[in-house]
């Protein structure tokens, strides 16, 4: 009896991801399908395949490939900002129960919990007041706010892997606090801040609420200027901007995976 439950218990457990999974994958296989059509207007399935609007996002879309290029340099800019201060607050705070940690802990995940756009909203009053006019560069800060706590997250869960008796032989062998951390504690929490980089590219450069708000004319995202096309017409390149963006983000996310298991493996 203990048995049939159990198998039950997998069979119901294997089905809901299952159904999970379709959903999450569905659509992007959708898109991908759609951008190699032959057709003018999007539809599933396509009638006939090609790779024209492919070549056509390239040869003749000049705004995409502007707006591509704003989105990609405030994205590493957010995610280079990023990466510093969240490594540096999540060492600070990883594993501590200190009410000033569990505070700042606190500070540091709401943008995480707050409305996208109200962010967006309270960024952009704060600069109006500050008489900071937008740019890229604010941009850029509206898109570290949100990319920092993913790498505060993934750091600190790495951190708190970190064996404090290795930071205490250091001290009594004379080392400094920051050489300790750059010798032994960087190396060992270096998966974390790889993976929180990942993310928070990721999370900057298809992000839509904040950049609405921070954005200025001469710096139109790319997801803005997506979603400005698809409500004048289906534009076809649209999916195969969706296609190439997909396809980045698999081969990002399976060379961090590879260099993350080599790590591992030299380490063990």
């Amino acid at each position: 009896m203990r048995e049939l439950k159990d198998a039950a218990y997998r069979g119901v457990v294997a089905l809901l991801a299952t159904v999970a999974l379709v959903l999450l994958v569905a659509p992007t296989l959708v898109v991908v399908l759609m951008s190699f059509t032959g057709d003018f207007t999007l539809r599933f399935p396509p009638r006939s395949w090609s790779v024209r609007w492919y070549t056509e996002l390239f040869s003749n879309s000049p705004q995409i490939v502007t707006a591509a290029w704003v989105s990609l340099k405030v994205a590493v800019i957010a995610t280079a900002v990023s990466v510093v201060f969240g490594t540096l607050a999540a060492v600070a705070i990883a594993g501590r129960r200190d009410r000033w940690a569990v505070a700042l802990d606190g500070v540091f995940m709401s943008p995480m919990v707050f409305p996208a756009m109200s962010l967006g909203l309270a960024l952009l009053l704060l600069l109006s007041l500050a008489g900071i006019r937008l740019s890229t560069w604010t941009l850029a800060i509206g898109h570290v706010v949100i990319a920092t706590p993913f790498v505060i997250r993934m750091v600190s869960a790495a951190a708190q892997q970190v064996n404090p008796v290795l930071l205490d032989c250091a001290a009594s062998l004379g080392a400094s606090r920051i050489h300790a951390f750059r010798t032994i504690t960087l190396p060992l929490i270096r998966p974390g801040i790889v993976a929180g980089g990942v993310v928070a590219f990721l999370s900057s450069i298809d992000h839509v609420p904040v950049s609405l708000m921070l954005a200025d004319p001469r710096t139109e995202t790319l997801p803005i200027h997506l979603w400005t096309i698809l409500e004048a017409n289906l534009d076809v390149r649209v999916a195969s901007v969706s296609g190439i963006v997909v396809a980045v983000t698999i081969a990002v996310i399976l060379l961090v995976d590879r260099r993350v298991f080599v790590e591992r493996g030299r380490a063990s």
